[in-house]
């Protein structure tokens, strides 16, 4: 193995040596890392909450009101146009040349959806709120009851669940 030239290969050495072993560039240890952090993610995408089917969708924006209608004028004008991408680079073309006054009634058609969705997150949150509360009083029952002496002692557990 040569020698080191210079004060410079000198201390990527030593830089080197002081990392962890982790963030060493090691052969086979290199790889193992990586699929370490791919198991990562899919723990991450495994402690996702899934997805309440009955939540209400979000309100669409001004640009996506008035892409909506702009969507069937295309087609009409446009039969052969097959690509979802075309219609939106001619529909955000469009947008940005509307004035403020032309954007006006998507606007208000956007801020009235946008109403009703509150009126609707309102009514989940509050019904999601009471089968919170009717689950705390389900899982106060439900919880189980240890009988006899202490887990470490006795090395038995007996498991009591009152189901009314």
């Amino acid at each position: 193995m040569k020698a080191a030239k210079g004060k410079g290969a000198a201390r990527k050495d030593t830089k080197e040596a002081l990392k962890p072993v982790e963030d060493r560039k090691v052969g086979k240890r290199k790889v193992a890392l990586k699929a370490d952090k791919s198991s990562n993610r899919q723990a991450k995408k495994g402690k996702l909450a899934k997805k309440d089917p009955n939540k209400p969708k979000r309100p669409p924006s001004a640009f996506f009101v008035f892409l909506e209608e702009f969507r069937k004028t295309f087609k009409r004008d446009h039969p052969n146009v097959k690509a979802v991408s075309a219609v939106g680079k001619a529909g955000g073309e469009k947008w940005k040349s509307l004035s403020n006054a032309e954007k006006a009634p998507y606007e208000a058609k956007a801020a009235k959806r946008k109403s009703e969705y509150e009126k609707l997150m309102t009514a989940y949150n509050k019904k999601q709120e009471s089968i919170a509360d009717d689950g705390d009083e389900v899982s106060d029952r439900l919880r189980p009851e240890v009988n006899g002496q202490d887990d470490q002692e006795s090395g038995e557990v007996y498991l009591l669940c009152i189901l009314e």
